[in-house]
C-alpha cells in the first residue's frame, strides 16, 4: 500500500483525497493534514450565532462536465423550492426526484446571479452591460466619452505587458479609470501598471466591450448555442449551507472510505533525500513536532511555504518562492434590520432588499472592496431571513498591516463608518451585531518574483513524487472548478505512474481552456 500525504483540507486537497480513495481498491493510504481547525480552506463557511459567512463569495459554476457531476454526487440539485422561493411564490425549475431543501441539508440550490458595481452612488451591472439603465446612469456626455475612448483603444492597441494596458485594450481608458483602476489597486495594493497582464487575461477570459455587445445581441435575438463567458453567467449552483458545506460533506466521505484527516496540523518541513524525492513531512500539532513518512506528497499549501520548508533547495528557486506575493482578506459580518439601498430591479426578494449576491465598491472615499448580501446567496445562510439582512463587508489587506492588526472592535467601528459613508445604513445604531474573520494568503498575486514562476515550476517538477494543486499550491488565481481539476490530473498521474506534470500545470492557463464544452 502506498502512503499519500495531502497537505490542506480545502477544495484541491479534499478532491485529491477523495479521488484516490473512491474506487475502494485499498491501494492507497491517504492522510490529509490541515493547518487550521476548519474544513474548506478559503472556501470554508463560518457559522456565527446561526448566521453563516462565505469567505469571499463562491459561485459554483463550471463548463467542465466532470466537475458538475462531482458536485451533484456530493450535493444533489434541489427537487423542490427553497424557503425564499416559497415566500415569494417564485417559480423555478427543479431537478426530478431531487432533495427538498426545506427538509434535507445535503442539497445544492440553483440561484440567480446578480453582481453589480456601486459607483457614484449608482448601480451598474458587473460586467457593464448595454442596458438603457447603464446609458441613463452614465448620461449622454459620459457615454460618448466611453465610446470614443474605446474606439481610440481599438485603433491604438497598447502592448499588453501589464494589467493596465490589458484593461485599456479591452474596455478603453475611460471605462478602465471608472471601473478597474481603483478597485484593482485596492485589491492588490499595487497599481495595475505594476501587475502582470496574465491575471486579467485569466480572470476575464476574453471578456471585453466586443464580448458584452455579442452577449447583448445574442440574448436580444435569442441566438441558440451562443457562447457564454464565465463572467456573464446568469445562474449558478450554491450549497444550501454555504460553500464550506460541500467540503465538510467531502471530508466525511473521505473518512468513510478510510482516509485520515488531521486538523490543527501545520506542515513545517518537507524531507528530501539525495535522489531528490520527498520522503515525508514534519507537522506541528499541540505544540509538538511529528514526523510522517510518505510515498507521495500532494500539496495545496502556499508554494512560498512549501519551498521554505524543504531542505537542499537551490538558490534561484528558493529566491523566487520567497518573493512570491499574496494578498490577505478580512471580512466583517454585519447584521442589520434593513439596508437603505432601494430595489429598483424587477426581481422580487424577501423584504424587498436589493437582489445582489455581492456588490463591487468603486468609491475612492472608502477602503471597502466589496460587500456580500448573504440573504441572496441562500435563505438558509440567515437565521431570521424575514427580519434581518446579513451583510459581509470585504477588505483586501496585507498580513501585519494596520488593518490586519486592528482589534475586532476597531475593525468593526471602521467598517460600520464606511457603511454609513456609502449610505448602506443611516447610522451605527442600526447595527444589531458584527463578527470579524481573517484569511491569510487568500489571493496569490501576479507581481514581484511571479515573473520567474516558470523557473520555479521547472524546479518543482524535478521532484517526481510532489504534486502541486489548487490556488495556493500553484500560485494561480484558480476558481473552485479549476482547483479541483488540478487534483483530478494529479491523481491520474499518481495512478498511471506518469512523471510529466504539464497536464497539472496547464489547467486554466489558456484563454479558452475549459471555457466551453467540446
Amino acid at each position: 500500500m502506498k502512503k499519500v500525504i495531502v497537505i490542506g483540507a480545502g477544495p484541491a486537497g479534499l478532491t485529491a483525497a477523495y479521488e484516490l480513495l473512491k474506487d475502494k481498491s485499498g491501494e492507497y493510504e491517504v492522510i490529509v493534514l490541515e493547518e487550521t481547525d476548519a474544513i474548506g480552506g478559503i472556501s470554508k463557511t463560518v457559522n456565527y450565532k446561526g448566521n453563516r459567512m462565505d469567505m469571499g463569495g463562491h459561485r459554483f459554476f463550471s463548463k467542465i462536465p466532470e466537475v458538475n457531476q462531482w458536485w451533484s454526487n456530493m450535493l444533489p440539485m434541489q427537487g423542490s423550492p427553497s424557503y425564499d422561493d416559497i415566500l415569494l411564490k417564485r417559480k423555478i425549475s427543479v431537478a426530478k426526484d431531487g432533495p427538498n431543501p426545506e427538509k434535507e441539508s445535503r442539497v445544492m440550490l440553483k440561484r440567480r446571479r446578480v453582481s453589480r458595481i456601486l459607483f457614484n452612488d449608482k448601480f451598474y451591472d458587473y460586467p457593464v452591460s448595454l442596458k438603457p439603465e447603464t446609458i441613463k446612469n452614465f448620461g449622454f456626455f459620459t457615454t460618448m466619452k466611453v465610446g470614443f475612448s474605446y474606439l481610440a483603444a481599438v485603433i491604438h492597441k497598447r502592448p499588453e505587458d501589464n494589467l493596465e494596458n490589458f484593461y485599456i485594450n479591452c474596455f478603453g481608458k475611460e471605462l478602465y479609470s471608472m471601473f478597474f483602476e481603483y478597485y484593482t489597486e485596492n485589491l492588490w495594493g499595487r497599481h495595475p501598471s505594476e501587475i502582470d497582464a496574465s491575471w486579467g487575461a485569466q480572470r476575464t477570459k476574453g471578456l471585453s466591450i466586443v464580448g458584452i455587445i455579442k452577449d447583448f445581441f445574442g440574448k436580444l435575438f435569442k441566438v441558440k448555442n451562443r457562447k457564454v463567458n464565465t463572467s456573464l453567467i446568469e445562474e449558478f449552483k450554491y450549497p444550501k449551507l454555504g460553500p464550506g458545506q460541500l467540503w465538510e460533506v467531502t471530508a466525511e466521505e473521505v473518512k468513510k472510505l478510510g482516509g485520515t484527516i488531521i486538523m490543527n496540523a501545520g506542515v513545517k518541513k518537507l524531507h528530501k533525500n539525495e535522489e531528490g524525492l520527498l520522503t515525508g513531512v514534519t507537522y506541528v500539532k499541540d505544540g509538538k513536532e511529528i514526523e510522517l513518512g510518505g510515498d507521495y506528497i500532494i500539496s495545496s499549501m502556499p508554494v512560498k511555504d512549501l519551498v521554505a520548508g524543504m531542505n537542499d533547495v537551490p538558490e534561484e528557486p528558493a529566491r523566487i518562492a520567497a518573493g512570491l506575493p499574496y494578498r490577505d482578506y478580512m471580512t466583517l459580518g454585519v447584521l442589520v434590520p434593513k439596508l437603505n439601498l432601494k430595489n429598483k430591479t424587477e426581481m422580487k426578494t424577501v423584504g424587498n432588499i436589493v437582489p445582489d449576491c455581492w456588490v463591487y465598491v468603486q468609491d475612492r472615499r472608502v477602503k471597502m472592496g466589496r460587500f456580500q448580501i448573504y440573504n441572496n446567496w441562500s435563505p438558509y445562510m440567515v437565521k431570521d431571513l424575514k427580519n434581518t439582512v446579513w451583510v459581509g463587508l470585504e477588505y483586501f489587506v496585507t498580513e501585519g498591516d494596520k488593518f490586519w492588526n486592528m482589534s475586532e472592535a476597531q475593525f468593526s467601528n471602521f467598517c460600520v463608518k464606511e457603511m454609513v459613508k456609502l449610505g448602506l445604513i443611516s447610522s451605527a445604531s442600526d447595527v444589531i451585531d458584527t463578527h470579524m474573520e481573517k484569511v491569510k494568503k487568500a489571493y496569490p498575486a501576479y507581481f514581484d518574483t511571479y515573473d520567474d514562476m516558470d523557473d520555479l515550476i521547472a524546479y518543482l517538477n524535478t521532484i517526481d513524487n510532489l504534486y502541486c494543486v489548487g490556488r495556493n499550491g500553484q500560485h494561480r488565481y484558480n476558481n473552485i472548478d479549476h482547483s479541483m481539476v488540478t487534483s483530478f490530473e494529479a491523481v491520474k498521474n499518481i495512478k498511471s505512474g506518469s512523471k510529466d506534470k504539464s497536464n497539472i500545470w496547464n489547467v486554466n492557463t489558456e484563454k479558452e481552456y475549459h471555457e466551453e464544452k467540446k
